[in-house]
């Protein structure tokens, strides 16, 4: 989907296609929220769209995306999301991948997982499915959304005053996204092998 695509949706059907697109990116469809979020801020520079309310659509679509996960987590279960959670980008591999980090620190979890492809769309999940409460959840996940959104928008409106920024080749920012995510997972993963001790 170009640019024009997204900018012609958001003219017939007005920002309530941000708020899905962040609502859907949040309860586990994948898709390149930083670029869109960067492009955001892109277009709101070159007058395509209205900064307050692009970043409030946002804000509330990831929003909502979390507290929904949440309560689904919380009501239908485990069982229910290892059966159907391969279906909104769940797998096994992911599950436990966070069961096994989640609770050593909840709201590192929350907040930050946002940065972390894979890690945001489960979190919410995990979060109701180990009972942690609402009110906590809350405020950690609304900080976490104010952290993830607001950065990115606002980079991208920014950087698109000083420099002249073609918005057609901003998606290709969630590429580049995706790489410095799997050279952070490597390095980390190279340095861990090497504190361990040989056998």
């Amino acid at each position: 989907m170009n640019v024009e695509t997204i900018v012609h949706y958001i003219e017939i059907y007005g920002y309530l296609v941000i708020f899905l697109f962040l609502f859907f990116g949040i309860v586990g469809i994948p898709a390149p929220e930083e670029s869109l979020l960067f492009l955001i801020g892109v277009l709101c520079v070159h007058h395509r769209l209205s900064l307050g309310l692009a970043m409030g659509s946002s804000l509330l679509g990831a929003f909502v995306g979390m507290l929904t996960a949440y309560v689904c987590g919380r009501y239908a279960g485990a069982p229910f999301i290892k059966k159907y959670g391969k279906y909104v980008g769940i797998t096994n591999e992911r599950w436990e991948k966070v069961s096994s980090k989640y609770t050593v620190n909840v709201r590192k979890s929350i907040v930050f997982g946002f940065y972390l492809p894979g890690i945001r769309q489960i979190s919410p999940y995990f979060a109701g499915i180990t009972n942690i409460p609402f009110r906590r959840f809350f405020l950690f996940s609304l900080l976490g959304t104010l952290l993830w959104i607001i950065p990115f928008i606002m980079a991208g409106y920014f950087l698109g005053k000083i420099f002249h920024i073609n918005p057609d080749y901003v998606p290709y920012l969630g590429i580049i996204f995706l790489i410095l995510f799997f050279l952070y997972v490597i390095i980390k993963y190279i340095k861990r092998k090497k504190t361990e001790p040989t056998k």
